[in-house]
Order: C-alpha cells, then structure tokens, then sequence
C-alpha cells in the first residue's frame, strides 16, 4: 500500500497498516536523515517532535487554541508519560495517532503512538489543560468540542 504523507488517513488505511484501533487522527511520513543519531536510529528527542506536531494538528482538528482569538484556550501539557517500545531506523515509513480518550471539566488526556511495519514504535499519554489567555486560570473545555471528543471515542469523567 501506498501511504499518503502528510494528510490524515482514514480508519481503512490505517487498518491496513496494522493501527488497531483507528486513531481520530493519523498522519505518515518517513524517517529523514535529520531525524537520525549517530546509530543510525531516530533520535529520541525527534519522537517529541512528530507527537508535538500531531498533537497540535488534532487542536486545529477540534478548533481548540484559535491563534490570534483573544477568547480561545491556551493549552499547556501538564503532565506526559513517553515510552520507546522499538527503535525505527533510517528511510522507515511511520505513522503517528493521536486519541483523545478522557476529559475532565478543563482538561482532557490525549493518547498518541508512533507507529512503523505495523507495530507501535513509541507511546505518549498526556493531560493537557486548558487557560485563559492570560494563563491566571482554567477554562473549561467548550460543550460542543466535548461532544465532538466523546463522539470520537472519549470518556467524560
């Protein structure tokens, strides 16, 4: 199968390359050289990169932290658990998900993995919180993005 970089796949092809279960939000790419050390391996810091980036991809998804929008969120993580399952090499496809899979009344926690020849590579499980603009305090998560979460598979606390 050929994937399609850079572009959401839906839960077909990632059934075919092995992601069980659909995530929301899947996007591919393939290992570049810059991503690599010194072993020939990916650099562990370049995982926080490819989660960051989907991470901020599923926001937009759910129009959560407008830029420039004086009454949308900021959105902090304030707690992550990353774990390397399997090291990825150079020229590798991969492709990262992201779930979100509880919500709180101002946070939720977003399950991502990275995923490569159909076997999870690495996992982060954070819980991002939402604030103010000014970040003085929390701000609760909008209704109809919080209907939108639990229709994609979240659990309301």
């Amino acid at each position: 199968m050929e994937i399609p970089y850079h572009q959401p796949l839906d839960h077909g092809q990632q059934t075919r390359l092995g992601i069980t279960p659909p995530a929301p939000l899947a996007v591919a790419d393939r290992v570049h050289h810059d991503d690599l050390d010194t072993l020939n391996h990916v650099n562990n810091t370049r995982y926080f990169v490819w989660f960051e980036r989907l991470r901020i991809r599923h926001m937009q998804m759910y129009a959560i932290g407008k830029l420039n929008d004086p009454d949308s969120p900021r959105i902090v993580i304030r707690s992550g658990e990353v774990r390397f399952v399997e090291e990825i090499r150079a020229g590798t496809d991969y492709v990262v998900t992201t779930t979100c899979t509880a919500l709180r009344t101002t946070s939720m926690t977003l399950d991502q993995a990275i995923w490569a020849e159909g076997r999870v590579r690495a996992t982060f499980s954070c819980v991002m919180v939402l604030l103010t603009q000014d970040g003085s305090a929390r701000m609760p998560i909008p209704q109809d993005i919080r209907d939108r979460l639990i229709a994609d598979g979240a659990r309301a606390d």
